[in-house]
């Protein structure tokens, strides 16, 4: 697989080559990663978690850099591996130009799969790739230009958003606070009679519905439990895009 991009950055240089090999700041640019330390000058290793659906898995990487020259361009050689899902490698070239006020970020990715992964298609895994990448890239670009003093914004930023929507519905609602929770002893008393006013035919219905659907949300559990169990879940399609996930993370972050 060949993949290749180009990313215009508002920094200079030298600050964006330096974030390039930040392990910090690669960390807070990977979704779902837990981990990611310089284990020496040229080398780092990845922790990363992923999870569909009530599969959750942790993946290890490795990435090696390679032909320094900074801070204009140096190679990234990185290894992903995924168990019996199989495995996935390579390398990318990754190129820092100045352009006035901009740095112009290229990259080439060379990637070979193996195992269950290979049975992918080879546009379905561009396409993760791309998508993966951009993510990345998208996060590394605002923490660069941002100067790196926003690392809890896009916490605080949903918080304070939540605290205000919840102030917003308390004034419409007149609410005063927990005091106002309604007590449950009141609601099951309120379904009841609600029941008890229907028709005898009528509130029947209604009971045999919830019924159902109770019982199918309990079947449909079980079976995606069960289905994870044996690593059923989502077939080498499901787990290929999670072990691919582990090399992409750390190789097309890292061809950042």
């Amino acid at each position: 697989m060949d993949l290749s991009g180009e990313y215009r950055i508002t920094a200079p240089r030298d600050k964006v080559w330096a974030a390039l090999n930040d392990a910090d700041v690669l960390r807070r640019c990977i979704p779902g990663c837990q981990e990611l330390e310089k284990t020496s000058d040229t080398q780092m290793s990845a922790s990363v978690v992923a999870k569909i659906g009530p599969v959750k898995a942790t993946f290890k990487g490795e990435v090696t850099l390679e032909n320094l020259n900074p801070p204009e361009s140096y190679t990234i050689v990185g290894e992903g591996k995924g168990g019996v899902a199989g495995f996935a490698k390579g390398s990318a070239d990754v190129n820092l130009a100045e352009d006035g006020e901009e740095t112009v970020l290229t990259y080439t990715v060379k990637a070979q799969v193996g195992g269950k992964l290979a049975q992918l298609g080879s546009r379905l895994i561009v396409s993760t790739s791309r998508k993966m990448a951009d993510e990345f890239f998208g996060n590394f670009k605002e923490i660069v230009e941002g100067g790196g003093e926003g690392e809890a914004a896009p916490a605080a930023a949903p918080a304070a958003a939540a605290s205000a929507t919840t102030a917003s519905a308390s004034q419409d609602t007149g609410a005063a606070g927990e005091d106002d929770e309604l007590d449950p002893g009141l609601a099951e008393e309120a379904k009841t009679r609600a029941m008890e006013s229907l028709p005898d035919t009528m509130g029947k219905a209604v009971h045999d519905v919830e019924e159902q659907v109770e019982k199918s949300f309990h079947e449909a559990e079980a079976e995606v439990e069960t289905a994870a169990a044996r690593g059923a879940f989502g077939g080498p399609m499901v787990w290929g895009l999670i072990a691919l996930g582990a090399l992409i993370v750390v190789l097309a972050l890292m061809s950042s």
